[in-house]
């Protein structure tokens, strides 16, 4: 009877000890996600604790969501002319001010739906750097958008200074509009997702920072979903063509 006791102890005793060394790993493993995401952080301004995680965890996300295939879609079709000229469309930037497209006209163009909440609102840097390699031929228009899940609440005054202070975001934003095929839907969206306008493309964003791009004479050439980078091969290929 005693050895049984002393056998159960001892298993118990092991079990402790197994416990308390994954507790302090755990402990050492928090603290150091902790000091990581403070660091990716240092220089980030009026950011939440999850916009500060999203955005520490970023190569993560993308890392996972491209090995799960989630967000991952291509599109491309460089010979249908539009049916409706994008030219004839205007958007209202950020701060009030109406621009016609036409201004764009000679340079590709990138319209990509962001938000501020989002595991993919680490691209904001990417498309920054992508905006400064390429601003000879390229300009991007951000539209925030409130569609997915609710990650853009902010309003267009604190969506600007989130991307400029957090981002370094030099390329104009829109102001704040609904991309998804609903009432209320961006005219520019409407174009972009009706083949009807555009002449090849049904496909509406999937999710945010889908990307479209629309060649220099107004012909929509490709869409990216959330998890093609910005800066990748992918896009570049298809802005240096």
């Amino acid at each position: 009877m005693a050895g049984k006791i002393d056998v159960g102890c001892m298993r118990l005793k092991k079990m402790f000890s197994t416990l308390r060394a994954t507790l302090f790993i755990l402990s050492l493993a928090t603290l150091g996600f902790i000091i990581y995401v403070l660091y990716v952080n240092k220089n980030s301004t009026n950011m939440t604790v999850r916009q500060k995680v999203l955005k520490a965890i970023y190569p993560l996300t993308m890392w996972f969501t491209k090995k799960a295939g989630k967000n991952t879609l291509s599109l491309s079709d460089n010979t249908a002319a539009p049916v409706t000229s994008i030219y004839s469309l205007s958007a209202t930037l950020n701060n009030g001010e109406v621009v016609s497209l036409s201004k764009f006209k000679g340079k590709k163009l990138m319209l990509v739906n962001t938000a501020s909440d989002c595991g993919y609102t680490g691209q904001y840097e990417g498309l920054e750097t992508l905006y400064q390699q390429q601003k000879d031929k390229l300009v991007i228009l951000a539209f925030p958008a409130n569609d997915f899940k609710q990650q853009e609440q902010a309003s267009d005054e604190k969506i600007a200074a989130f991307c400029k202070l957090n981002f370094g975001v030099t390329f104009p934003l829109i102001r704040k509009s609904i991309v998804v095929k609903k009432d209320g839907q961006n005219e520019i969206f409407k174009w972009l997702s009706d083949k009807n306008k555009n002449g090849w493309n049904n496909q509406a964003p999937t999710w945010n920072f889908c990307k479209y791009l629309i060649d220099e004479n107004g012909r929509l050439t490709h869409f990216f979903a959330s998890s093609v980078e910005p800066s990748g091969s992918e896009v570049l290929n298809a802005i240096i063509k």
